[in-house]
């Protein structure tokens, strides 16, 4: 469900997008919400956004997910970065980081 979701969402972007999807404790959908875009670079993502964010929303699990619309399926050094430092961020509780999808247009990749 999470890859049809992604794919019909995010296949036939142009640009790129940065989305977090928030989870609740049973790991049912609260909100799926795009926090950076970019061109053809990376989206600006700050982990601060989404510190700020889970709390907000009761979110106690994320999924990262973005595209990379030129279609290069390897995860950029900034994608590994702004992963770890979305999982180093000092929450006042503990989400738990699902993973961070890659996905491109022909298919999706993990990151």
């Amino acid at each position: 469900m999470l890859v049809a979701c992604v794919r019909r969402e995010l296949q036939h972007e142009k640009d790129e997008q940065f989305c977090v999807i928030f989870l609740d404790r049973k790991n049912q959908l609260i909100l799926d919400e795009i926090i950076g875009r970019g061109t053809l670079d990376p989206a600006p993502v700050y982990a601060r956004q989404i510190a700020r964010r889970a709390p907000e929303l009761q979110a106690s699990s994320l999924i990262l997910v973005h595209n990379h619309p030129a279609g290069d399926p390897k995860p950029w050094r900034a994608d590994i970065g702004i992963t770890g430092e979305i999982i180093d961020v000092p929450w006042l509780f503990e989400p738990t980081v699902h993973g961070h999808l890659v996905f491109r247009t022909s298919g999706l990749i993990k990151g």
